[in-house]
């Protein structure tokens, strides 16, 4: 948090202390050919969201009510007048039914939203070679190229996991002791303290979704999957493993240009 007086001087030579000490992190400002994309995944994913939200508060007032509304069928137009005759109170029907309209605008709104960013993904290559890996269809094709725009931003699968909040994070302390009068470094492994959260959500939602329907379908990655349960590892654990997979496979096909191959599954390129 800055303290005291602030004004474009010292700003000037706070920044330059910063530089010379080497605290500053570099931040990556995109690709201008994709901006177009980039734009269109960003109203994708906020209209998304909003819709998310919307579809929670229609619930919300049901249960208030104590009104079961388990499933979809809540949204449906068709059993709207059927759900809004469950509601006695004037004031409160009258509230749900402001919701639904607002849940009709931002369905048809995303609908627009979903053709634009399709017909601007399918104008770059890498679009097609990302959906044939399993999992990732267009949408998901998409929205990484929107995101990440360019694969060499990441030297290494560890600092795209890193971005995509799957790197671990670990904690220690009395790394050193003194033995005979002398510093040596104490024999101990640092503690796990889970993942890292500085990071990219909606890259994160994206592969962990990707994870999740992976492992449900029958295909290699589901193979993939079931190899890891058979060695023990917690079904929570495996997913994570397998969304890290898929992160890795999509920086292999993205920077080589080359085609999904599933020998890639292999356990020590995990």
């Amino acid at each position: 948090m800055r303290e005291g007086n602030q004004n474009d001087k010292i700003d000037a030579r706070r920044l330059a202390e910063l530089l010379r000490l080497n605290h500053l992190n570099p931040v990556y400002h995109g690709e201008h050919s994709l901006r177009s994309l980039k734009e269109l995944v960003r109203s994708y994913l906020t209209i998304t969201k909003d819709l998310v939200r919307v579809m929670t508060r229609v619930k919300a007032i049901y249960r208030s009510w104590a009104i079961p509304c388990s499933g979809k069928q809540v949204y449906a137009p068709r059993h709207r007048v059927e759900w809004l005759g469950k509601i006695t109170e004037p004031g409160v029907r009258r509230r749900a039914e402001f919701y639904y309209q607002q849940l009709d605008a931002l369905r048809t709104v995303r609908q627009e939203v979903r053709r634009d960013l399709l017909a601007e993904s399918k104008k770059h290559k890498t679009w097609k070679l990302l959906c044939q890996i399993p999992s990732i269809g267009p949408i998901r094709a998409a929205v990484l190229l929107g995101i990440l725009q360019t694969p060499h931003r990441f030297r290494t699968k560890r600092q795209l996991w890193t971005y995509s909040g799957f790197g671990i994070e670990t904690q220690s302390s009395a790394d050193h002791r003194r033995v005979n009068g002398q510093l040596e470094r104490a024999k101990k492994q640092s503690s796990v303290r889970g993942l890292n959260r500085n990071c990219n959500h909606d890259l994160k939602n994206l592969f962990k979704g990707a994870a999740i329907v992976a492992s449900s379908k029958p295909g290699p990655f589901q193979e993939f999957y079931t190899a890891l349960l058979a060695k023990g590892i917690r079904p929570e654990m495996a997913r994570l493993t397998l969304a890290r997979k898929i992160a890795t496979i999509v920086l292999i096909v993205w920077k080589r240009g080359a085609c999904f191959d599933a020998q890639r599954l292999k356990p020590q390129t995990a």
